[in-house]
């Protein structure tokens, strides 16, 4: 049998306990995210802290870690203008979403830097990405600070509620999306990333 390791938190480096998390759970969907601010920068940019909540009422979340204490462009902007338009990081875009990841200061774009164009929302005011299959029109729900053991704000975690679906009509048949149509990438440790690989089914029980 293996030896299992085992560690306290007080035991790791914030390096080593950032380490042990994102190197173990994985795969993790990529949102790519984007925000427009009071002056009316848009502001696009990655994020593998991201899920379903629940969809009922439709919401997704997005945990933002903030730098030096202080709302990374996309939190603050959530925070100010309440909404946010959520898009699916695919093998087709991956590589422009990179891109939005560079620190850029807060009266600059993104859009600058990349290859994404807008397109303008249905029941929001900050547009889309078009080079996306999938984007959720969202509006903040909820939010959380998250503090450390030196009580400093590490995290903002927000919660979006989907007010409007797009979906490439290449991807959707009869209600359902195809996996391997929208060959959805998600982020691993490091550089690396993975795509959709085998696909396999495991029934759930039943009464």
């Amino acid at each position: 049998m293996n030896k299992i390791l085992h560690f306290s938190p007080q035991e790791l480096t914030a390096k080593e306990k950032k380490k042990f998390l994102i190197g173990s759970v994985i795969p993790r969907p990529i949102a790519l995210v984007s925000t427009k601010s009071n002056s009316g920068v848009i502001n696009i940019a990655p994020f593998s802290y991201f899920n379903i909540v629940t969809y009922d009422p439709p919401m997704l979340s997005i945990a933002v870690q903030r730098v030096d204490g202080k709302p990374k462009d996309t939190a603050r902007n959530i925070y100010e203008n309440k909404e946010a338009v959520v898009q699916v990081v695919d093998t087709d875009n991956v590589e422009a979403a990179n891109a939005t990841s560079a620190p850029l200061g807060p009266d600059e774009s993104e859009l600058d830097i990349s290859s994404f164009t807008t397109v303008d929302s249905k029941a929001i005011q900050v547009p889309g990405v078009n080079e996306t299959k999938v984007r959720f029109e969202t509006e903040l729900y909820d939010s959380l600070v998250i503090y450390n053991e030196e009580n400093i704000a590490t995290t903002d975690v927000l919660l979006l509620k989907v007010q409007h679906y797009h979906i490439d009509e290449t991807i959707y048949h009869n209600g359902y999306i195809d996996p391997l149509k929208l060959q959805a990438v998600s982020r691993l440790a490091g550089n690396d990333y993975a795509e959709i690989g085998k696909l396999f089914t495991v029934e759930r029980p039943v009464k």
